[in-house]
C-alpha cells in the first residue's frame, strides 16, 4: 500500500514519540489456572518503532524498526543485541521469521528496491540479501513461513491488478515470483504492513492473505500459494481500513482483526471470525479500537493496537479490553506457550506472561 501506507507509518511514528508506560500489572490468566498474567516490558534501547517482530520461544525473540535496525534476545529480553545488517540504515523492517536463535528473515517494505528480504544463520554476526525487489510497481507488506519447514511466502500490494506472491523452498535463500494467474483479481485493495501479519500460513500447505481499502476480504490459498480463494470478511472497508491481521489455530479455527488507522478508537465490528478454513467469516464483535496485530495464546486470543490490547477468552467470539499494558498500546503481537511478545513505538517491548513462580 502505497500513499495509505505513507499516511499509517506517519500517524503511528507519531504516536511512538510518546513513550508508553513501564509499569507493570496483573490480570486474569487463560482459561481455568488459578495464577495470574502481566505485561512485563523489555524494551529495546532505541528510538525506533518496533513493527517486526517473531517470537521463537519464551525466552527468544527478534524485532526489526523503523530505521534499519534488528535485534535479538535469548534471555527474555533482559538483554537485547544489535544485529543489524549493514547497509541497511533508513529502511522500515516491517516483518521477522526466525527459526530459532540463529536462523531468521528481515523483510523491509517499500517501492521498489526498499523492498527487501535479508537472512542470516548465524544470529546475525553476518547477514545475506536474498531478495531486492527491482519492479517499481511492487509494493512487499508482509512475510510468512511455515513452521518447521523451508517453504514460504511473501506478498506484495497489487501489480496489474493482482497481489503478488513470492515463493521460498530454500529457507529463504532464494525467491521466485508465482504465477499471477490462480491469483483473483483486486478490487482497489492494498495489503497493510502494519505487524508483519497481513499475510500468514497454517496446516502444511495453507497461508491467508488480508486486504483493505476498497473491500476488506481474506484471501486464502491450499496449494503453497499457487491458487487463491478471495472471500469478504466483515470488517468495513474503507481507504485506511480494512483487515490489518490474520491468526489461525489448527486447520480450521481463524480470526481476522484491523479497523481505521484514522479511526483509532472506533473498534466497532473490528474482528471478524472463521471456524471452516477462510470460506466463510463472521462478526466477532467489537473489539475497543482499531488493531493492527492478532495472536492465539492458550485459551486466549490477543489483538493489540496503537490504543491498547483486547483479549478473547472464547476463542475470538466475544472480546475485551486487557487494561494490563503500556498506555501506548503496542503494534505487532506473536505468541508462544510460555508467553505472548508485543512490540510498539518509541523500542518498546514486553513479554505477556504467566506468574507461576517460576521465569516463563
Amino acid at each position: 500500500m502505497r500513499r495509505t501506507l505513507g499516511t499509517l507509518a506517519a500517524l503511528l511514528l507519531a504516536v511512538g514519540l510518546v513513550p508508553g508506560s513501564t509499569s507493570s500489572s496483573v490480570g486474569a490468566e487463560p482459561g481455568s489456572d488459578p495464577a495470574r498474567t502481566r505485561w512485563k516490558p523489555v524494551p529495546v534501547d532505541t528510538d525506533q518503532q518496533l513493527r517486526g517482530l517473531d517470537a521463537v520461544s519464551g525466552r527468544v525473540a527478534w524485532v526489526g524498526g523503523s530505521e534499519g535496525g534488528v535485534w535479538r534476545t535469548t534471555d527474555a529480553g533482559a538483554t537485547w543485541q544489535d544485529v543489524s545488517p549493514p547497509g541497511a540504515d533508513g529502511l522500515l523492517f516491517r516483518d521477522i521469521e526466525a527459526a530459532d536463535a540463529r536462523t531468521a528473515l528481515a523483510m523491509t517494505i517499500g517501492e521498489g528496491r526498499d523492498s527487501r528480504i535479508y537472512r542470516t544463520d548465524d544470529a546475525g554476526r553476518t547477514w545475506t540479501r536474498t531478495f531486492v525487489n527491482r519492479d517499481p510497481r511492487a509494493f512487499y507488506d508482509c512475510l510468512a513461513m511455515w513452521p518447521g519447514d523451508r517453504r514460504g511466502l511473501a506478498m506484495s500490494d497489487p501489480v496489474n491488478g493482482r497481489f503478488r506472491i513470492l515463493s521460498t523452498t530454500d529457507g529463504g535463500r532464494s525467491w521466485r515470483v508465482l504465477p499471477r494467474a490462480g491469483m483473483p483479481r483486486a478490487e482497489g485493495e492494498f495489503g497493510f504492513a502494519a505487524s508483519g501479519t497481513c499475510l500468514v500460513t497454517a496446516g502444511r500447505h495453507r497461508a491467508y492473505l488480508a486486504s483493505g481499502g476498497a473491500r476488506a476480504r481474506v484471501f486464502a490459498t491450499r496449494d503453497d500459494g499457487r491458487t487463491w480463494r478471495a472471500t469478504d470478511s466483515t470488517l468495513p472497508a474503507s481507504e485506511a481500513g480494512g483487515v490489518f491481521s490474520l491468526a489461525f489455530r489448527g486447520r480450521g479455527v481463524g480470526v481476522a482483526v484491523g479497523g481505521d488507522f484514522e479511526l483509532e478508537d472506533d473498534g466497532v465490528d473490528r474482528a471478524a471470525l472463521t471456524r471452516d478454513g477462510g470460506r466463510t467469516w463472521t462478526n466477532a464483535g467489537d473489539l475497543s479500537g482499531y488493531r493492527s496485530g492478532v495472536d492465539f495464546w492458550r485459551s486466549w486470543v490477543v489483538a493489540v493496537g496503537p490504543g491498547g490490547v483486547d483479549v478473547s477468552r472464547d476463542r475470538g467470539r466475544t472480546w475485551k479490553p486487557f487494561r494490563a499494558g503500556p498506555a501506548g498500546g503496542y503494534d505487532s503481537v506473536q505468541c508462544v506457550p510460555a508467553a505472548c511478545w508485543a512490540s510498539g513505538p518509541a523500542g518498546q517491548v514486553a513479554r505477556l506472561v504467566v506468574r507461576t513462580g517460576q521465569p516463563a
